[in-house]
């Protein structure tokens, strides 16, 4: 067995210490064991199994445990090759030699038998994590569909029988869907560890789609007009989604992450305190191949708040120009954004020109080059949005006893919208 401190890109894995341990063990039990020597190898990989059932239970892997493992640090690692794989594929170059000398490492620990391991070390317990199967349906780090995409590129890598096709196999997953966190996730939120600003995962996303949203037809098409010229290499603007709440202006953005994940785009969600944070967020993903939303929800400036002032100068206007593979998308309820009163135009006490007041609040605005509208539905389209959504969970309910209700519902539920519509959906599905 190749020697694994030879490996050259693949080095410094999350969650090394199971990797160590075990082709230690897996190297030393082809020596002659017995007495204390052999008590040590066996406690070494009575650990190395707890861990690798802890990785599964937290993650949702099963099958051969050990494989998995080796899966989880090949998609995760990013490093030379793998990041300049991630959504081209196959590149050019002499790193594909440096690459193939490692994968020639990995297939021979992926084809480490577990049964004659265990033979050697005494520990029938070896074979039940070959074919395990987890207690729980999913894990609490990944959700499904990332754990299945694990599970089945370990599958496919088992099934190699050079180091070439490992290689290959390994190479089409970068492309298909990238690496490390950025490439396996589609959305993160920002937190801070030790002072550092992190890219967190976001494992739980709402799966909406655009045609979950009724009526809003226009707006849906300007949205993705201007995405889908993004994430083709286009030129595109910062969006702003205003209007009345509940009209769908945050849906609406769910959608598109989910309807152009697999193109590449990618959503980091922040918030107004986080904006100190932005220059360290768009360090990190400036040169990534993936292209990146940041998203601000419910945005808006009350009077004291200054905040605004830091936005719009890393939006546009800060000395460092804004990477091509980062857009800025938000909602608000305001047009424009900044809480406006007749005394910035009235009061001529404080300030000699007062005009350059209201200006100021008005060019964060202008800063995004795509505004789209929102409004709150009037009642024939808010009967409509009913009926199409009682449609579409099968709500079994005449349809003049089902306006009447929705009528009565959204009299003392907060109006005409969208969402009350759904609410009262809601309130019938709970009845059933």
């Amino acid at each position: 067995m190749k020697s694994t401190e030879k490996l050259i890109l693949y080095r410094e894995f999350d969650k090394d210490r199971i990797f160590k341990d075990f082709t230690r063990v897996a190297e030393q039990s082809k020596e002659q064991l017995s007495g204390d020597r052999l008590e040590e190898l066996q406690n070494l990989c009575y650990e190395v199994l707890h861990k690798l059932v802890e990785l599964s239970a937290s993650h949702g892997f099963e099958g051969n445990l050990w494989q998995n493992y080796l899966t989880f640090l090949l998609v995760n690692h990013e490093n030379a090759y793998s990041v300049s794989c991630e959504i081209k594929g196959k590149i050019q170059g002499s790193i594909n030699g440096l690459a193939l000398h490692d994968f020639a490492v990995f297939k021979e620990l992926f084809d480490i038998d577990l049964e004659k391991l265990g033979e050697a070390l005494e520990l029938p317990e070896l074979q039940i994590i070959k074919n395990y199967r987890r207690a729980e349906q999913d894990g609490t780090v990944f959700n499904r569909r990332i754990r299945d995409r694990i599970c089945q590129l370990s599958v496919r890598l088992e099934r190699t029988g050079t180091p070439e096709e490992f290689k290959d196999e390994v190479t089409e997953f970068y492309r298909e869907f990238g690496v490390g966190k950025l490439g396996l996730h589609k959305a993160f939120r920002i937190e801070h560890e030790k002072d550092e600003v992190k890219i967190a995962p976001i494992t739980n996303i709402a799966h909406v789609h655009l045609d979950d949203l009724i009526g809003y037809e226009s707006a849906k098409k300007k949205l993705t007009d201007n995405t889908e010229a993004f994430v083709n290499g286009k030129q595109a603007n910062n969006c702003l989604l205003f209007g009345d709440a509940g009209t769908g202006k945050s849906t609406s953005v769910k959608a598109v992450i989910n309807q152009y994940y697999s193109q590449g785009l990618r959503m980091i969600e922040i918030y107004k305190h986080q904006f100190q944070d932005l220059n360290s967020v768009i360090a990190q993903v400036k040169n990534r191949n993936y292209k990146f939303i940041i998203y601000m929800d419910d945005l808006s400036f009350e009077e004291f708040e200054t905040e605004y002032k830091y936005l719009k100068a890393v939006i546009e206007g800060g000395l460092e120009k804004k990477p091509d593979n980062v857009l800025i998308y938000a909602t608000s309820n305001r047009r424009h954004l900044v809480r406006e009163k007749f005394s910035d135009k009235a009061d001529r006490d404080d300030e000699l020109h007062t005009s350059d007041t209201v200006q100021e609040k008005l060019s964060l605005v202008a800063r995004f080059g795509v505004t789209i509208y929102f409004g709150k539905p009037d009642k024939k389209e808010f009967q409509d949005i009913v009926k199409n959504l009682a449609k579409r969970h099968q709500i079994q309910m005449g349809e003049e006893e089902l306006l009447a209700e929705a009528n009565k519902w959204e009299l003392s539920h907060g109006g005409l919208s969208g969402r009350t519509a759904q609410q009262f959906i809601n309130y019938l599905l709970g009845k059933q």
